[in-house]
């Protein structure tokens, strides 16, 4: 597993965006330098390198160098700290083979180096100064409080990526990670984990967080733990489930997230992972493992600086929607920085920059400069180019690199089974090219289960104990995925919770207000479970147990699957288990609310000879429309 180059980078500038969108185009030295070789170890990235490159009188902010507040500023050495940086571009060299804008791969952080699977991109609208949410003719949240089409323009953006067979998305068909892959190559091996073509659009969720006001100016850590807030309202609620996320946390106007309008040290947008320590205000914790995610301002407010106009006249959104691209794909190309694809050139001016920073404000009409791309049905957008290894260029346009069927199994999570009990589940997963059948194989499941060739694991577990699993789809081409997760199998506890699996067909041993039924379509194993809430709205529902902790045991657990047609604003799934010897309650299953997300498993501490009682609910607003329920099934004392 590599490190990152150097951790304490500046994340405004090397965590990139058109946080380094202007000077990463604009940096570049006249002399190039020989291109890295591949090494076993990195050499140091220096997050101001480039900066340094421009800076006059201490300026060195990220924003269009073109701009008329760049270039009439009355901000002493601010027009000259522009007319540096416009002659940088200008002077944009083109590397016969490898040169100074040359990327190496900075051999991972926590083992991700790009994100390898199909984007799943969701878009958080920050804060309730967007204002009242309707729907637009194609479908998109609208809001009262954006005026000029920013959210519509972002969702048919990330809809239409990898449709019409646009290739301003392949260039990141060209890079990887992977076991394979030497920390400091400018190339990747054949057996690398490459980043498939992104057909069919990302976009994968659109969360409206109107619970309060975004805050004035979010620090970075607010920003990560917003990211964090979304992964559970999306249900990503483990690492693997987050392995090829990306959370766009959406500032309202008038808003200046994280000092993004600041005159000198200013940008346009940046994005980074959660566990960066350099945010400000500190990293953001996750129980959900790494999280990458941006800092999107609505940076319409600063006009040309962040790209108004900047292709197209008016071009309210050029801007925007650049760098919405420039800091997807560098996310892409670089999930949690510095561990991806960056500039490692010792001397460069483009040290420590990433493929987008390279080519940012590269003028319409000119080599590699920003231009219109059309995603099809979805629109025309205004984007910008990426540097390409393979061309030695910045590439509005690429050829589609295919490298061999991609084949990704989802990861189930954490698998939790009584001895003695029966456990099925379901795998599934899919493959980059259509029409493909997939075999499932497995290794290290609990004595008594097997797999079949369809992925259905099934059995009774016979031996208690913890252990780690390898599912593996092989498709008929020989390409293979696997994922791994832990199942642990409980030893059986006499007492406890009766009628845990409510497989009386009723819900007999438990107290159930509201709608609640034992139902055969609520079973996650066995015959029955228990259903709270209907397809049609309700109010409040729960089932409710009071049961005393047998000796030997040390945890309740129970199988949940939400059907939340609304926000965890209004409806949502939850579960308490409250210690009646000790006086106390503690929240097993915070409020979640999620659509199609499957069965997940949720537990509690116990103390043995404690009297507890555990309570799950159901909570739907009862708005005509959006009905909410849960499945509750498996109820076990180990």
């Amino acid at each position: 597993m590599g490190g990152s180059p150097t951790t304490s980078r500046k994340r405004l500038v090397a965590f990139t965006g058109i946080a380094s969108l202007t000077l990463a185009a604009a940096g570049l030295a006249s002399v190039a330098t020989p291109a890295l070789a591949s090494t076993g170890n990195a050499p140091a990235v220096s997050g101001m390198a480039h900066h340094h490159a421009a800076t006059a009188s201490g300026i060195h902010n990220e924003f269009n160098p073109f701009s008329p507040q760049m270039t009439g500023s009355k901000i002493p050495g601010m027009q000259q700290y522009a007319a540096k940086k416009r002659a940088q571009i200008a002077a944009q060299p083109h590397a016969a083979a490898t040169g100074q804008q040359t990327l190496s791969y900075g051999g991972g952080v926590d083992g991700i180096g790009v994100q390898s699977g199909h984007s799943k991109v969701y878009l958080v609208f920050y804060g309730n100064q967007w204002g009242t949410q309707t729907t637009d003719a194609n479908g998109n949240a609208k809001f009262s409080g954006d005026s000029a089409g920013a959210a519509g323009a972002t969702q048919q953006m990330f809809k239409g990526i990898g449709t019409n067979g646009e290739t301003w998305s392949a260039e990141l068909t060209q890079w990887c990670d992977g076991a394979g892959v030497a920390t400091g190559a400018t190339s990747c091996p054949a057996n690398a984990n490459f980043i498939p073509y992104q057909a069919g659009g990302v976009l994968s969720g659109v969360w409206y967080d109107n619970a309060a006001a975004s805050p004035a100016q979010a620090t970075g850590h607010q920003l990560g733990v917003e990211a964090v807030n979304a992964a559970a309202h999306f249900g990503n609620t483990t690492a693997a489930s987050n392995r090829d996320a990306y959370y766009v946390i959406l500032s309202p106007h008038g808003t200046n997230p994280d000092d993004y309008q600041n005159p000198t040290t200013g940008y346009c947008a940046w994005h980074d992972w959660n566990g960066d320590t350099t945010l400000t205000g500190g990293a953001a914790s996750s129980p959900y493992g790494d999280l990458a995610f941006s800092n999107q301002p609505y940076n319409i407010d600063q006009g040309a600086n962040c790209g108004v106009g900047f292709v197209n006249s008016p071009g309210t959104l050029d801007g925007y929607t650049m760098t919405l691209g420039h800091e997807w794909h560098e996310m892409m190309s670089d999930q949690n920085p510095a561990g991806g694809w960056t500039n490692h050139v010792s001397g460069s001016s483009y040290n420590g920059q990433e493929n987008s920073d390279e080519c940012a404000w590269l003028k319409p009409g000119t080599t590699g400069g920003a231009a219109n791309v059309s995603f099809g049905s979805y629109g025309t957008f205004a984007e910008q180019a990426s540097w390409s290894n393979d061309t030695n260029s910045c590439a509005i346009s690429h050829a589609i690199l295919n490298h061999g069927n991609v084949v990704t199994v989802t990861n189930p999570g954490a698998q939790s089974t009584t001895v003695n009990t029966a456990a099925s589940l379901q795998v599934s997963a899919s493959d980059s090219a259509s029409g493909q059948t997939l075999t499932y194989s497995a290794t290290g499941l609990p004595a008594g289960l097997s797999i079949s060739s369809t992925g259905l694991i099934s059995g009774t577990v016979t031996t208690a104990g913890t252990s780690s699993v390898t599912v593996t789809a092989t498709d008929t081409t020989g390409a293979k995925g696997s994922t791994t997760f832990t199942w642990t199998v409980g030893s059986v506890v006499t007492g406890g919770v009766t009628n845990g699996g409510f497989e009386t067909g009723s819900l007999s041993s438990w107290t159930a207000t509201g709608t609640a039924a034992a139902s055969s379509s609520a079973a996650h194993t066995g015959s029955y479970g228990a259903l709270l809430g209907s397809a049609n709205p309700t109010t409040t529902s729960s089932v409710a147990q009071t049961f005393t902790a047998p000796t030997g045991s040390s945890k309740v657990s129970f199988g949940y699957n939400v059907t939340c047609n609304d926000t965890v604003t209004y409806d949502w799934a939850t579960a308490t288990l409250k210690d009646n010897t000790a006086g106390t309650t503690v929240t097993v299953l915070a409020k979640t609310c999620t659509l199609g997300a499957g069965w997940k498993t949720a537990s509690g501490t116990l103390t043995p000879g404690h009297s507890y009682t555990l309570t799950l609910t159901n909570v739907d607003d009862n708005y005509a429309g959006d009905a909410t329920y849960t499945y509750f099934d498996d109820v076990t004392v180990s």
